[in-house]
């Protein structure tokens, strides 16, 4: 029985008075001793001596989402506080993240690790606005990967970028030249990269040329028990409703290892109407859950995320009908009969 179904199994057996049980999770800090605390991570330790002595300030720190590798090998947006570094701006510092063994290595939490090559350092971010436009120049060590790497770590630099809302295009360089493939498996790059190259490409059976992508939000646990989302990109038959194919998928399930489903098969998706504010309506039935009950909020938010990416509108927000209930409450106590936006920060996990 998966986590997903037994979660269910209780929410269904003892209603509201799971709630706090299933919001109370499992951290990492919980079975800490004051005896067993690490020590800060190099960046932070140097800051807070430097400071204690007088010869600087106590180090910024910036929240950002990145993307990394988890346990099961895919790409997961992980949202942290970072220390600012002297010489790197925020999207400069985003990219440092990736670094295997780089600068920041010591704040990755359990089970997750960056992409690019050890060693790699990101010379130069030029960012225009204007054009939706990033170019980033990295050393050569940047290309010192092996083929199968080649295109997860092309979705990290690009989907970490494009988390800003400044960015939608992406160019690499590699010491003063402009990449037009990529420089191991000679993947091509074209003009620039955008997230329309997709996340954990999922290929199916459904290969054609005719096909068209949508990315999908199931569901993972950290080896430290916290509960994250992985985007998969899957390719389908076009459709004149996006989101409607993208909300089929997801009741599909995972086919990779390690995801977990988060609707049941048994769902039915009812409708999907885009109302003239751009905020998305979904009515969504499935019999397990009696009136009244919670509704398990990874299933929610993973209809949110799902809809809000495939939407193609900016901002967009989504509200759920559930079992033909206006008012559909999660476990975290939030009305998803109401119109609720992407959350800004994704899978906040701790070190």
């Amino acid at each position: 029985m998966s986590r997903f179904h037994r979660k269910v199994k209780m929410i269904s057996a003892a209603g509201l008075l799971t709630v706090p049980v299933l919001l109370t999770g499992c951290s990492i800090f919980s079975s800490q001793t004051s005896e067993s605390v690490d020590a800060p991570p190099p960046i932070l330790e140097s800051a807070m001596i430097q400071a204690a002595e007088g010869n600087g300030e106590m180090v910024k720190t910036e929240q950002m989402t990145v993307y990394l590798k988890d346990q099961n090998g895919l790409l997961a947006p992980v949202s942290m506080s970072l220390p600012a570094l002297p010489d790197l701006t925020f999207v400069e510092s985003s990219l440092a993240a990736l670094v295997l063994g780089g600068a920041y290595s010591g704040y990755m939490p359990e089970g997750f690790t960056g992409v690019l090559p050890q060693g790699t350092e990101v010379m130069d971010v030029t960012v225009t606005p204007e054009e939706k436009l990033a170019v980033v120049e990295f050393n050569s060590k940047f290309t010192e990967y092996t083929p199968e790497e080649e295109r997860q770590i092309m979705e990290a630099v690009t989907w970490t970028l494009t988390g800003n809302p400044d960015i939608q295009n992406v160019q690499l360089w590699v010491d003063g030249k402009k990449l037009n493939e990529m420089p191991v498996n000679g993947t091509p790059i074209a003009q620039s990269l955008t997230r329309g190259i997709g996340i954990n490409l999922d290929l199916g059976n459904h290969l054609s040329t005719n096909s068209s992508p949508v990315t999908v939000y199931f569901s993972d646990e950290s080896p430290a028990g916290e509960q994250y989302y992985v985007p998969v990109t899957r390719l389908v038959e076009p459709s004149t409703n996006r989101v409607e194919s993208a909300l089929s998928e997801l009741i599909k399930g995972p086919e990779s290892e390690g995801l977990e489903m988060v609707l049941t098969t048994a769902t039915l998706l009812e409708s999907v109407v885009t109302g003239e504010d751009g905020t998305v309506s979904v009515a969504l039935k499935d019999e397990m859950f009696a009136e009244g009950d919670p509704i398990p909020t990874e299933l929610l938010q993973s209809v949110v995320l799902t809809v809000a990416d495939n939407s193609g509108i900016a901002d967009t927000k989504v509200q759920i009908t559930f079992n033909d209930q206006q008012t559909v409450i999660g476990t975290d106590e939030q009305n998803y009969g109401e119109p609720v936006a992407k959350p800004e920060y994704i899978n906040e996990i701790g070190i």
